[in-house]
């Protein structure tokens, strides 16, 4: 377990220094543009997440968690739901419903350009979590499949597509921007019962999920400035994508 919490304390700690908003004569005068609470370190905002993650790592080792976990299994074993493969698209689905809000008319907190910015953040950060733990932690899925169980990736993206929809309505239209959760929730659960993952796996992945969100909104100003770089002709960035045995990379394109 100590490789496990040396790299996420070390992940937390390099994202909250970077996420640190200070007035720099080298930033542009767009950079103070974002001077706002909304980005600004807010570390009550952890907790909930810190609380899940807590909770996923202490289930790795606690023999009571373990337990909760096997008997949650045994019971879907009972009942034999369906195995269906929806999971692999809600997750995206909150995110997708930003954009399809936007499209409606009803505007959030960000441009096109901007929350893109945002959202991609958030699914590098997920994956620099996700990606390692997976291949250092070696947790058996239930259904045997492989070692790559903990944390749940799917519900990683979901709870970060949730909480990104949170964030860009939540100060415009309070009831809508919850409406991402539901989904998110459906996500995790279908993890179970599809046999993919443990309860632990589900409950650190939402943890990371929400962390992956607030991070990237705290480093938005600062990347921003990366997009807007009136001496820059373009930017690129290639971040890997894992999901059980399928590997690939994403690519961002600003020209």
């Amino acid at each position: 377990m100590k490789p496990f919490i040396t790299i996420f304390t070390a992940l937390i700690f390099s994202f909250s220094v970077n996420g640190q908003i200070k007035a720099d004569s080298s930033m542009s005068v767009e950079y103070f543009e974002y001077q706002d609470k909304v980005y600004q370190p807010n570390y009550k905002k952890l907790i909930v997440p810190a609380v899940f993650i807590g909770y996923g790592t202490i289930s790795l080792t606690s023999d009571a968690l373990k337990n909760l976990n096997r008997s949650t299994k045994y019971e879907i074993g009972e009942h034999q739901p369906k195995h269906i493969k929806l999971d692999n698209y809600t997750q995206y689905l909150p995110a997708v419903m930003v954009y399809g809000y936007n499209l409606a008319g009803i505007k959030g907190k960000h441009n096109f350009k901007e929350r893109t910015i945002i959202y991609g953040t958030s699914q590098v950060i997920s994956a620099a979590f996700v990606l390692p733990l997976k291949h250092l932690l070696k947790e058996e899925r239930p259904d045997g499949s492989n070692h790559l169980s903990f944390p749940s990736g799917h519900t990683t993206t979901a709870f970060s597509s949730a909480h990104f929809l949170f964030r860009e309505y939540k100060d415009e239209n309070f009831w809508l921007s919850l409406s991402g959760y539901p989904i998110a929730i459906f996500t995790g659960v279908y993890r179970t019962l599809n046999d993919k993952h443990w309860v632990g796996d589900v409950v650190a992945g939402a943890g990371f999920g929400i962390l992956s969100t607030e991070l990237a909104y705290w480093l938005f100003p600062r990347i921003n400035t990366l997009f807007n770089k009136k001496d820059s002709k373009s930017f690129t960035m290639i971040y890997p994508v894992a999901d059980g045995k399928n590997f690939g990379a994403g690519m961002v394109l600003n020209f």
